[in-house]
């Protein structure tokens, strides 16, 4: 299988590295071209204006659930016609004691073509569908409780 990557850049704007006096402000680049400015989620001192690694894993969870639901949706004949969600991590203390992400929440709002429909418990059954082969979701199993709604 694929080997995928991506190339954080970080340098110290500081004198000295200090506890509590550095910024933890960075860059992210996915495949040589697209660049984005990642910090410390807001509670731990970064920049409310950039993406943290919680948004970033849970958009990695939230798109990685959506390519498997077209995917899934595409060869059932489900002419999908647009697909929205709000994902939200949540941080909290895991078994150990130790911060980590706990859950993850996904809310799916599925729009098909004009004219087609399926039963609210069909579309229900394709998401979870959709959850159990989302690469992942099964990477986060064992220890992020991940809920679609």
């Amino acid at each position: 299988m694929s080997d995928l990557s991506i190339q954080l850049h970080w340098h110290r704007a500081e004198p000295v590295l200090q506890t509590g006096k550095y910024s933890n402000a960075h860059r992210v680049q996915f495949n040589n071209s697209y660049e984005f400015e990642v910090d410390s989620a807001p509670d731990w001192g970064g920049d409310p204006a950039n993406t943290n690694p919680e948004q970033a894993l849970a958009s990695a969870l939230s798109s990685c659930h959506m390519m498997t639901f077209l995917a899934l949706c595409a060869k059932a004949g489900w002419p999908v016609a647009s697909y929205h969600d709000y994902a939200e991590a949540h941080l909290g203390k895991n078994p150990k004691g130790q911060m980590s992400v706990t859950r993850i929440d996904l809310h799916p709002v599925v729009r098909f073509d004009t004219g087609f429909d399926v039963k609210a418990s069909e579309l229900e059954e394709m998401q979870h569908r959709a959850h159990r082969y989302c690469f992942i979701a099964n990477t986060l199993a064992d220890s992020v409780e991940i809920n679609v709604f």
